[in-house]
């Protein structure tokens, strides 16, 4: 409908787009949601992606621990998530690690996150305000101001004790634990202060069921949810292009990537939004989704799989095996031993498998491999790939006492149930700027300065255009906090 107007057009139908939309629509607000594919949710989607197979798998995003429970009884939202019965375990040798103890340094974690958590909701606080908030400068300070590997290196004499907390700070993250710039620790700080416990639970039903309740709630608030709609340019006075049609809106929310908004805003001949990075982002995660006949045999006969594929299984990510992935990639090879770590949804929910699924003993798999930067693709993407997929299931055959291959289901066409996916395949699949799973490196849950105390973390340079996605200050993660931000900003 050329020429219509709104008071809120929302560029992208993700998660956090939905929880705007609600938010705004119950204030009264008229919104339309703009979404490019043909279904809302983003990366928080269920899909069936085996030919003749009943398994509907968490895609791309996984597990729930940033969604704050407050936020979702707002909503209203009927999602139940469980809590995994399991931590994690990690194989080494012929024995393993089973749910680990952290120690102090999990002590001064869970200090951290029962402080900063409670302050997502509300306006940006300064470094200052949060600190004092804390009220831990020895945490601060290992945490906040010094690389984290420092802190680590510290705390645990074992190697794959070291490992095992420092892959929360390398998910979706290329970076060295001792990297100067901290990105590290910002990840580790995401990943360690959900609800102020830093649990990952499972959603019952899958990713898809996350999002069909927040599109429920939306729709059942008034706001308008159109699929199918690429939106090709913003301007800063609130007008919004998409093929098909265009709409005068009072604010845009852009719940796609800052460096996606600067490209819309440049359509419509106007200035970036100030938000992007100086560099592009990039990617580092190779996703694997397996459907299985049983799950495999360990090495450790002390250890029943049941139990150590419900939690997080960790393979070869001890400290040393960490760094030297990250050194190989950075050096532009295929890490020769790549780091995963990997997880059983239907142990936690069988209700994604249908009932000839469940009934024949299948499982999922979910396997995120770390240091897979997107460079390590582009010159020749699909022989790259295949060279990252064989050395990633080499490297968890290595922990097995059977080849997974030996145990993958087949689909109607009688191929085995595993699919990847690059970086790349992930910009192209979800519009994410170089595969990069949060838009961008992360960002501190503060002000950057002292000019952005007060503020949302989703203001742009432009007024009436705002941030409503894993880009804005406190981004990444399924958590709706972007959401509810930029509807704070513009309700006030």
């Amino acid at each position: 409908m050329p020429g219509s107007s709104v008071d809120v057009a929302i560029v992208g139908g993700g998660h956090n787009g939905l929880v705007a939309a609600t938010l705004l629509a119950r204030a009264g607000r008229s919104v339309v949601v703009l979404e490019r594919r043909d279904e809302v949710g983003g990366a928080a989607v269920s899909e069936r992606p085996f030919a003749g197979v009943d398994a509907r798998l968490s895609r791309y995003a996984y597990l729930v621990s940033l969604f704050p429970r407050g936020l979702a009884r707002d909503l209203g939202l009927g999602l139940e998530l469980r809590r995994r019965r399991v931590a994690s375990y990690t194989p080494v040798g012929d024995g393993g690690v089973l749910n680990p103890d952290t120690g102090a340094f999990g002590a001064m974690t869970r200090r951290l996150a029962r402080a900063v958590f409670p302050t997502v909701l509300e306006p940006l606080r300064s470094a200052a305000q949060m600190r004092a908030l804390v009220g831990d400068d020895a945490a601060w300070e290992a945490l906040v101001e010094r690389p984290a590997g420092e802190a680590i290196e510290a705390a645990f004499d074992d190697d794959v004790l070291r490992g095992i907390v420092a892959t929360d700070a390398l998910i979706g993250t290329f970076a060295s634990m001792r990297e100067p710039d901290l990105r590290q620790n910002r990840c580790l700080l995401y990943h360690v202060i959900g609800n102020g416990t830093g649990d990952w639970d499972v959603p019952v039903g899958g990713m898809g069921a996350v999002t069909a309740a927040l599109a429920a709630a939306a729709r059942g608030a008034g706001a308008d949810l159109r699929t199918g709609r690429e939106v090709t340019a913003i301007a800063p006075d609130g007008e919004v292009r998409f093929e098909g049609g265009a709409l005068q809106a009072g604010h845009v929310l852009c719940g796609a990537a800052p460096a996606v908004l600067d490209a819309l805003l440049a359509a419509a001949g106007a200035e970036p939004s100030g938000t992007s990075p100086g560099d592009p982002p990039e990617g580092a995660q190779l996703k694997v989704n397996m459907v299985l006949r049983r799950l495999p045999r360990l090495r450790d006969p002390a250890v029943d799989p049941r139990d150590a594929f419900a939690g997080t299984l960790h393979v070869n990510e001890s400290y040393a095996q960490l760094e030297r992935a990250h050194a190989e990639a950075a050096a532009g090879r295929m890490p020769s031993l790549p780091p995963c770590e990997i997880y059983c949804h239907s142990l936690t929910d069988a209700t994604i498998l249908g009932p000839d699924l469940r009934a024949a003993g299948a499982q999922t798999l979910t396997l995120f491999g770390l240091h897979m930067p997107a460079r390590l693709f582009a010159a020749d993407h699909d022989a790259a790939k295949r060279e990252a997929v064989a050395a990633t299931l080499r490297s968890l055959n290595a922990v097995l006492a059977e080849p997974i291959e030996d145990c993958l289901w087949q689909d109607a066409d009688g191929a085995p149930c595993l699919e990847a996916r690059t970086p790349q395949e992930l910009e192209s699949e979800l519009g994410l700027p170089g595969g990069h799973i949060f838009h961008r490196d992360l960002r501190w849950p503060f002000a950057d300065d002292e000019a952005a105390v007060g503020t949302w973390g989703v203001e742009t340079r432009h007024p009436r255009v705002l941030l409503c996605g894993a880009g804005a200050v406190r981004g990444g993660g399924v958590s709706g906090i972007p959401g509810h931000s930029a509807a704070r900003a513009i309700l006030g």
